[in-house]
């Protein structure tokens, strides 16, 4: 039962942080929709870290494959957290459209986060029977 309940906060601060990106884009005094370009970056973000989960025999050492995995989602995430920022210094989004969209990353990054910490170990209740 606390697996369903962990399930249900992560979907609930998930939705918390696409509120955040979507009032970025879709409020009147913004209206551009750039900053839906990160969704790109929340659907990258995890695949690395799954691939080197799925690869690697043992989970206690570090190895080469899980240190890219973590090197090109730091990538990844750092890319999200820029793109916003290129934007409104261009002047293609405003600065409080830019402020939304990086409430709404942390967000979605802390959610991604405690997804793997909940469901990522290897016990009953694990990310890999979904």
């Amino acid at each position: 039962m606390a697996g369903i309940k962990a399930l249900v906060g992560l979907s609930f601060s998930g939705a918390i942080g696409l509120t955040f990106l979507l009032l970025g884009c879709a409020l009147e005094t913004y209206g551009v929709y750039w900053p839906l370009f990160v969704l790109i970056f929340y659907v990258l973000s995890p695949i690395p870290t799954f691939i080197s989960r799925r690869l690697s025999e043992d989970d206690s050492s570090s190895n080469a494959c899980r240190e890219l995995a973590y090197f090109l989602t730091t990538g990844i995430v750092v890319s999200s957290f820029g793109l916003p920022i290129v934007l409104a210094r261009h002047g293609t989004i405003m600065w409080g459209a830019c402020g939304l969209v990086m409430a709404g990353n942390v967000v979605i990054f802390l959610t991604i986060l405690g997804f793997f910490v909940v469901f990522g170990g290897g016990d009953d209740f694990s990310w890999e029977q979904w």
